[in-house]
């Protein structure tokens, strides 16, 4: 069994991530609502990672495996501002995640998959997508895994992910169920200046 100093960290964890998330989303989501915000460009949108990228000025297409454990390919190399569309396969027996971040968004995302297991949201194959859309913890949050940023898959599924990568940071691809990032699934991505 866990602590409760363990839930009560990862509480603390998950509520520090969604603040994170309202903050750097909370413009994207009030402009795609009301269809008109396009004097909301450049400030609000874009992460310290990247923002979501437009389909139609993708500059190339990367596709990513996904097995158990590891991500074909190793690494990825981008050039900065470059807009990337990741096709992204799990070729694996179990769920699998591909998500762009940092060792410390890697880190805390790892605390609300574990959160989101132990909630019976997803399992080490699944998704229970009934269970995401409920309320897990008197009205607060319900924990969809819905960031522009990743994608969470089960075996055989494919899905695109869409990511301009805007300015240089320590980026890192990874898996954050629980116990693949340990077990090496994850890699860097390389950026280089200038296109």
């Amino acid at each position: 069994m866990h602590s409760n100093t363990f839930k009560t960290t990862a509480l603390a964890a998950l509520a520090a991530l969604f603040a994170f998330t309202v903050a750097a989303h909370g413009a994207i989501a009030a402009g795609s609502h009301s269809g008109g915000h396009d004097n909301d460009k450049g400030h609000g949108h874009s992460m310290a990672i990247g923002e979501p990228g437009d389909p139609a000025k993708a500059d190339r297409t990367i596709a990513i495996t996904m097995s158990d454990n590891f991500f074909e390919p190793e690494e990825i190399k981008i050039k900065e501002g470059e807009t990337i569309r990741f096709v992204v396969s799990n070729k694996g027996e179990f769920l699998h995640e591909f998500n762009i971040g940092t060792a410390a968004m890697h880190a805390a995302h790892q605390k609300e998959m574990a959160e989101m297991m132990e909630h019976g949201m997803i399992t080490a194959t699944g998704i229970d997508h009934k269970m995401m859309k409920m309320d897990h913890g008197g009205g607060k949050m319900m924990m969809e895994h819905n960031d522009p940023n990743s994608v969470l898959l089960e075996p055989g599924k494919q899905a695109e992910v869409i990511w301009r990568f805007t300015k240089e940071a320590e980026l890192e691809f990874a898996c954050n169920v629980p116990g693949h990032y340990e077990s090496g699934m994850m890699g860097p991505i390389h950026m280089q200046h200038g296109h």
